[in-house]
């Protein structure tokens, strides 16, 4: 009977829709939420570098910072409850089957803590705690989902996730796809469709309260392959992939460096106050740079100003997240791309290389950066197209990200997200397998002539511990084994004697793999024969023995991938 693949089931379908809504109605409740906190403390419910201007310049580091300490004791307490139960409250970690279900209580914490920091100024992008909140929600529907569906929660939690990404950035395939590629790494094509039924539902339910409109409009310019703008594309796609790799390395020196603080209130509160010191120079790098980005596109910026805000977001980025304040590095990662891209655009322009408009090349930066931070290049083109609405940004998208993507590999730049690593851990490990001759993993083995006689066959079985002799002649050639159970066989019934030559109980058609096959080919060898050992020949053509391939050790080599 053909097993029916549950995330494939017609079960999985229908209930990807009710887990869309939910997604979308979660990232709802939570931009609200921040709504009202920004509205009871600015007396606005606008974007925070608006609302921040209610205050005098001189409060703002001690509105970061005292945000920031109130969203590190929230914090505190959501590590000291995953402490305590010893569960990690990472979406991504479930979805990759290591937990049952995601957290409540630690996950409600993060959110919280996530909050305070977005709603006082820290430099954190509102999607982290939006996906993780869609997530709990897809895992607490999980519960309520009969047996006989056989649906994996783990399933219903991605699709939550890809909901609550999608609703944020209305993205619903690039949603889909980073699920795909962070959590799932190389998966089926089929255990993707639930997902992207659930990210699509997320955008119509999206649509259906009001939110219409793309996030950055890009519609009215068309980008033109031509040579002049495919060699900035190129430009800009190795200056982003540096950037990425920059910001990640500091993100990492900047974690080292606040971890030396052992409270988490003061940790945070240190972050804030350091995102409100920079915002004196300018307050547009408050918050995670969406309304950057929006007047970016309008035309409000000059190219000094872009370059300051290049360089303090990546460090006000880097801070918020280097203190340990809960977020997303999504869309402040949008903003550097864009600014950047900006950069090249009206650079490229001055110096009559092209008259393409610069914000294609800004939401062409967006998608680089995006891709060399995170580290999936699919997500990010489709993100930025489906962002923009502008479908001539494909082929330029395609050559930034992967650019960008090589480039901040190339430099081995650890992994903003740990699952990336893991991913390339196994793919390396296991394409180093398929690689590898089995010549570099032989061992000796026990080998007689075939004029030796038995009783030397079985001194060597027993000194090797082997249940099989190799038998070779002069010339090193493989002629055959000798059994030793065999040996005893016709010993105890007197066909032979210890004496007799093991030509006698010779099998000359016995299976062997030769030393330049790889181990990929020695596992399929072994997978047609119940033995632990296959003798290891040159060649076909010499057939001399080299030495003998164990189970042991191809287990040993795979078990970094399997």
């Amino acid at each position: 009977m053909k097993i029916q693949n549950s995330s494939l089931s017609w079960h999985g379908l229908f209930l990807a829709i009710p887990v869309g809504i939910v997604g979308a109605g979660v990232t709802l409740l939570f931009r609200m939420l921040i709504a009202l906190f920004n509205l009871a403390v600015f007396g606005r419910s606008d974007d925070i570098t608006q609302a921040m201007q209610v205050w005098p310049w001189y409060c703002w580091p001690l509105i970061v910072g005292i945000g920031g300490a109130i969203a590190g004791g929230l914090l505190h307490f959501a590590v000291k409850f995953e402490k305590q139960t010893a569960i990690k409250s990472d979406y991504l970690d479930v979805i990759n089957a290591r937990l049952n279900a995601v957290p409540t209580g630690s996950s409600v914490l993060r959110a919280c803590s996530s909050m305070i920091s977005i709603s006082s100024g820290a430099s954190i992008g509102k999607e982290g705690p939006m996906v993780q909140l869609a997530a709990l929600c897809g895992s607490w529907l999980a519960r309520f989902v009969p047996k006989k569906f056989a649906l994996a929660n783990t399933d219903m939690v991605a699709m939550a996730a890809a909901a609550g990404l999608a609703s944020v950035y209305h993205a619903p395939l690039a949603s889909t796809i980073f699920v795909a590629e962070i959590a799932f790494g190389i998966s089926a094509l089929q255990r993707t469709i639930p997902i992207m039924l659930s990210a699509v539902t997320a955008v119509l339910t999206m649509w259906v309260i009001g939110f219409r409109s793309p996030l950055y409009p890009l519609m009215d310019v068309h980008f033109s392959i031509q040579t002049g703008p495919l060699i900035i594309t190129v430009i800009l796609a190795v200056f982003s992939g540096l950037i990425g790799f920059g910001f990640i390395s500091l993100t990492q020196k900047s974690r080292q460096l606040f971890n030396r603080i052992p409270s988490l209130p003061v940790r945070l509160a240190c972050g804030g106050a350091a995102v409100g010191s920079l915002a004196i120079i300018t307050p547009a790098i408050l918050g995670n740079g969406n309304e950057v980005i929006v007047n970016l596109f309008a035309g409000h910026y000059l190219l000094p100003m872009l370059l300051t805000l290049l360089g303090l977001k990546v460090i006000a980025t880097s801070c918020s997240v280097g203190s340990g304040a809960v977020g997303g590095m999504f869309t402040p990662a949008l903003m550097i791309g864009a600014t950047l891209g900006g950069m090249c655009g009206i650079i490229s322009q001055q110096l009559g290389i092209t008259h393409a408009s610069p914000w294609l090349f800004a939401a062409i930066g967006m998608a680089a950066v995006l891709s060399a931070i995170s580290q999936a290049p699919l997500m990010a083109i489709l993100m930025v197209m489906e962002m923009t609405l502008n479908s001539s940004l494909l082929f330029p998208l395609m050559i930034a990200c992967v650019v960008a993507t090589m480039v901040t590999y190339q430099c081995h730049s650890p992994t903003t997200y740990p699952l990336i690593g893991t991913h390339l851990s196994r793919a390396n490990a296991k394409f180093t397998f398929d690689q590898t001759r089995i010549s570099e993993v032989i061992i000796p083995g026990a080998c007689l002539s075939p004029k030796d006689s038995v009783h030397q066959a079985l001194n060597a079985s027993g000194h090797k511990r082997e249940r099989y002799v190799y038998i070779i002649d002069d010339k090193q050639r493989f002629l055959g084994v000798v059994s030793i159970h065999k040996i005893v066989e016709k010993v105890l019934a007197e066909d032979i004697t210890l004496n007799s030559p093991v030509e006698q109980v010779m099998e000359t058609d016995f299976p062997h793999v030769f030393q330049d096959q790889t181990l990929k080919q020695g596992w399929e060898a072994f997978s047609q024969v119940t033995l632990e050992r296959l003798p290891v020949l040159n060649n076909p053509q010499q057939r001399q023995f080299v030495g003998a391939l164990t189970k042991t050790s191809l287990i040993q080599q795979a078990e970094s991938f399997l």
